[in-house]
């Protein structure tokens, strides 16, 4: 007669069931139990779950920007008397100035961007919409979203952060879609800003969208947002302040919130001072100009003066589309200025020539 096997009894220790397997594991010691309740003497910090903590900070801190603000307030001072200087300038002047800082602008941003569209392509392709290729269409939309929004329309503030960008980054003209979860960021970001003065919150809107932004031209987008919003300190003669007229030294600002909004600046202060100078030399040129076309008739030389003005680089096409004079009669007004040392020619060629004032 056969017994039965005996069951080992689960309460026994392991060591009475038989050796123990290779896959069996050790029992845990009491001091590797770091999910257990911390005791009264041990600090809770030594019991947080282990990996990197999560940083909490704001990713444009603005008491940080507040405190960089104060450390430069003369220097803050300083632009904001240039640029009121340029406002006003601005305000007495044509109509044309502003348009002809902005392509100039436009086109000196490029250069850093990587875009480098000349002056007399983007005046092209702005007035006629000519003179793109395959290879930098894209490019040329860009700058014309540029020009467009440094000169007329609604700020990225108006209405509203949130409402005033979306309005502002139309990228439909540039074939990208838009996104909404980007533009709400930079919006709480310069809401967190309020309070600040407008260069300062220029400079981390700047900053902050080519952080948040992952379009091909966001570059170009936070420049132009920073260019519109800085200009809210002025009076409306200027509606945007430059950045890339004397270099884009505003624009390379690194390290900690002082050192950008100081590059900032003295890089915007420079901006303002070389469209002051240059709007000087078109004044000047211009007086001299009606001066020595007083003895022509015909309505054409003097719109053909106000376009040399409000455009940096002219074609005989735009002139005749801008001054609504025929072709025979823009190209003899032209030689007639080429002669009287008024306006130069600068490409060279004997065909698609670009004139531009002698100033």
């Amino acid at each position: 007669m056969t017994s039965k096997p005996v069951m080992p009894d689960p309460d026994e220790d392991a060591d009475a069931v038989g050796p123990p397997s290779i896959y069996d594991t050790d029992p845990p010691e009491d001091d590797d139990l770091w999910f257990l309740p911390p005791d009264e003497d041990v600090p809770q910090g030594d019991f947080l779950l282990p990996g990197p903590k999560v940083d909490r900070r704001q990713l444009f801190d603005p008491r940080e920007w507040r405190a960089a603000q104060s450390e430069l307030s003369y220097e803050l001072a300083e632009l904001a008397a240039t640029f009121g200087a340029l406002d006003e300038r601005l305000r007495a002047g044509p109509d044309g100035w502003g348009h002809r800082l902005a392509l100039m602008d436009v086109s000196d941003l490029g250069w850093w961007t990587g875009d480098r569209i000349s002056v007399d392509r983007l005046a092209l392709w702005t007035g006629l919409r000519i003179g793109a290729t395959g290879d930098d269409v894209q490019a040329l939309f860009r700058a014309g979203w540029a020009v467009r929004r440094l000169t007329a329309g609604a700020g990225p503030s108006d209405g509203g952060w949130e409402t005033g960008l979306t309005a502002f980054l139309d990228r439909l003209a540039q074939g990208i879609e838009d996104t909404p979860d980007t533009v709400a960021d930079l919006a709480e970001v310069m809401r967190n800003a309020e309070g600040l003065h407008p260069v300062t919150q220029a400079a981390i809107g700047f900053h902050a969208w080519r952080a948040l932004s992952e379009g091909i031209g966001q570059d170009t987008e936070a420049a132009i947002i920073a260019a519109r919003h800085a200009a809210t300190m002025g009076r409306g003669g200027a509606i945007f302040m430059p950045l890339a007229l004397s270099g884009p030294g505003a624009l390379r600002g690194v390290g900690t919130p002082e050192e950008k909004l100081s590059v900032w600046i003295r890089g915007a202060g420079q901006a303002a001072l070389a469209a002051l100078l240059h709007l000087d030399r078109v004044g000047a040129w211009d007086q001299r100009a009606r001066e020595a076309i007083s003895d022509l008739s015909g309505r054409t030389p003097p719109r053909l003066i106000d376009v040399l003005t409000a455009w940096p680089m002219v074609s005989a096409p735009l002139a005749e589309e801008l001054t609504q004079a025929s072709r025979a009669a823009v190209q003899r007004n032209i030689d007639k200025f080429m002669n009287r040392s008024l306006i130069r020619e600068v490409t060279g060629q004997g065909r698609y020539r670009v004139w531009t004032a002698a100033l």
